[in-house]
């Protein structure tokens, strides 16, 4: 962190999980080891691969979104405003036309309105081009979670969008937390949302052989870092958090729930799926959110890892950890919240760094659920099955994405 730049914290979350949709009820999900896998029910999955999934749960965005225009917005947007509100709400911050231009907005999406997309393509092939919805490209262009929400907010400040594949939420935090830095913002809405559990979605992932196809036992199927994981499970929701200035915060009486001190971002430039042999650009990733952070290797308590339950990133993401934290990385804990929400793809940043503040605030390390059998390759603490209590000032979240996008965000309890 230079000399001279703003200090950023976090003052309110938001969360729409399949564990969860809402801060309390997902955490509550993590810590008693809640599992959102289960068969698809959003579209007919009879004749797919891979039949299963984990989405979000119950979702009414009635209250927090009109009616009329949730009908016009693709449910990663109704997914990313509510959680943005939510956030909003519980940080107690107002956005008034006094400091609308000092309020802004980061919301990353890997494959933005996937839904409308496959929906309106169906139309046109059906019915002709006369018949294609009108909001169709405001419906599906990935920055429209950052747009709708800045509407809904009356944020009239720095406006942006990511799409970095599933680094994007965490890209979006990053990005967010260097505005403040620089004083070019008071506060920042960011994080990421997602909804990809589409035909086309799940066919896609399903066919470049990334998906598990545990159709026999959906439940046990998000198993990072077990010997037996054979692929991911893909999941759908939005995380958003508050970004203030310490200043700006303080000056409002805000309650302060955690700093954001590091963030470091590399591309493998390798592949376009697979990561660097050995994670040497993740690893690289964590060594510069903790030179941003003036934090030691030693001073790290906990790693939200990527932890995706494929072969390669589980393996390449431990070697990339002991390779950034040395030794310390075989005494603290690491583990990944995917194998009970799946993987949102570019809204797993932004659920994961929810998760690694609350964290530290219940001093609570989320627990690997569906880890049975031990991999050499993958010989660190992940916290088998179990939530564990334990002291947490420095928190790390990792995440990765296809395109070779690293990133490490580094929170650290106030002091």
């Amino acid at each position: 962190m230079v000399e001279g730049l703003q200090r950023v914290v976090i003052t309110g979350l938001g969360a729409v999980t399949p564990i969860g949709n809402d801060v309390p009820s997902y955490w509550e999900g993590l810590s008693s080891a809640r599992n959102g896998v289960a068969p698809i029910t959003l579209f007919d999955a009879s004749r797919h691969a891979c039949r299963f999934a984990a989405e979000v749960k119950g979702f009414d965005p009635r209250g927090l979104i009109e009616p009329k225009e949730a009908k016009r917005w693709d449910r990663f947007c109704q997914f990313g405003v509510v959680a943005a509100k939510q956030a909003v709400a519980a940080a107690g911050l107002t956005i008034e036309a006094g400091n609308a231009h000092r309020v802004g907005v980061a919301i990353g999406s890997g494959v933005g309105g996937l839904l409308t997309m496959e929906t309106q393509a169906h139309v046109l092939a059906d019915r002709g081009p006369d018949r294609v919805s009108p909001f169709c490209v405001p419906m599906m262009i990935p920055n429209m979670a950052t747009g709708l929400t800045a509407i809904a907010l009356g944020a009239r400040g720095p406006s942006t969008a990511v799409a970095t594949a599933c680094a994007a939420g965490s890209n979006a935090i990053g990005d967010a937390f260097r505005l403040i830095q620089l004083g070019l913002a008071d506060a920042m809405v960011a994080g990421g949302a997602e909804s990809a559990i589409t035909p086309l979605g799940v066919a896609g992932f399903a066919s470049a052989k990334a998906l598990s196809f545990r159709n026999d036992d959906p439940a046990t199927a998000s198993r990072p870092f077990d010997a037996e994981r054979n692929g991911f499970v893909i999941g759908e929701g939005a995380g958003v958090l508050v970004l203030e200035s310490l200043d700006h915060a303080r000056a409002r009486g805000a309650t302060i729930l955690a700093e954001i001190v590091g963030y470091g971002m590399t591309c493998d430039a390798y592949h376009y799926t697979l990561p660097s042999p050995g994670g040497v650009g993740a690893a690289e990733a964590i060594r510069l959110a903790l030179a941003d952070g003036r934090i030691a290797p030693e001073q790290v308590d906990y790693v939200n890892a990527h932890g995706t339950s494929t072969p390669a990133n589980d393996a390449n993401e431990t070697a990339a950890i002991k390779s950034a934290l040395g030794p310390h990385a075989y005494a603290i804990p690491v583990s990944s919240t995917k194998s009970m929400t799946g993987h949102l793809l570019g809204g797993s940043g932004g659920i994961e760094a929810v998760a690694a503040v609350l964290a530290m605030e219940h001093g609570l390390v989320p627990p690997t659920i569906n880890y049975q059998n031990p991999d050499p390759a993958c010989d660190l603490d992940v916290v088998p099955n179990q939530a564990r209590e334990r002291t947490l000032d420095v928190v790390l979240s990792n995440s990765f994405g296809f395109g070779g996008h690293n990133v490490c965000l580094a929170f650290r309890r106030l002091r």
